[in-house]
């Protein structure tokens, strides 16, 4: 016959609550910390993918030269705004409630940005057209057998990935932890101490600082 286990007192029942950590700061702080990750990585596939070949092709002048055409390239605006989106999240930590609200909008943006920016150059043959013009020193000169690569899109995802990021803190960012207050600029200065005849060492302290220990 199996014993009835006996009935929990509120006490108890209490007590064990207390000990179970709370929910919603740790739900909070990984929504912040997915955040973070995701502008990250956001950022650096942007960043890198952008120093990378996108286009290449080659061009007739006394012999046959080789160009490529990396996405700095093509644009410069996917760096750019990658750079922006990863300084605005850094912001995160600076601001509460409305001021995130705002912040993760700019993020979002630029992540939205870059990604456009990248996919309408994904074919881009002005850049490549350009380096062969440079090359051969005319004007009219044009690249041959082009060819793209997929960093471009490489682009595109680490743009997604900002964008995402933007979105998650324009939704959830009101309720994520901020920097504390004791990094907050002083409201008003902090009354200077007077030296008052009950404390010697004070006095001769205002002293050395040059100041008037009589001054009220």
């Amino acid at each position: 016959m199996n014993a009835q286990p006996e009935p929990r007192t509120a006490a108890e029942a209490q007590a064990d609550t207390a000990d179970a950590p709370p929910a919603g700061p740790a739900r909070r702080r990984r929504g912040l910390a997915v955040m973070l990750l995701l502008t990250l990585v956001g950022a650096v596939l942007v960043l890198w993918a952008t120093g990378r070949p996108w286009a290449g092709g080659s061009v007739s002048g006394l012999g046959r030269t080789e160009l490529t055409a990396t996405g700095r390239d093509v644009s410069g605006a996917p760096g750019a705004l990658a750079l922006v989106g990863l300084a605005s999240a850094v912001a995160v930590f600076a601001v509460r409630r409305v001021g995130r609200v705002a912040v993760g909008a700019l993020v979002a943006l630029a992540g939205a940005g870059s990604a456009v920016v990248a996919a309408l150059g994904a074919a881009d043959t002005s850049a490549v057209d350009a380096k062969a013009a440079r090359s051969v020193a005319l004007s009219s000169a044009t690249a041959e057998h082009i060819t793209h690569t997929v960093w471009p899109w490489v682009t595109v995802l680490g743009g997604v990935l900002l964008c995402a990021a933007g979105v998650l803190t324009v939704l959830r960012g009101r309720d994520w932890p901020a920097m504390s207050s004791r990094y907050d600029a002083p409201s008003r200065p902090t009354p200077r101490r007077t030296a008052t005849p009950d404390a010697p060492a004070d006095f001769w302290k205002a002293l050395d600082r040059g100041e008037d220990p009589t001054t009220p």
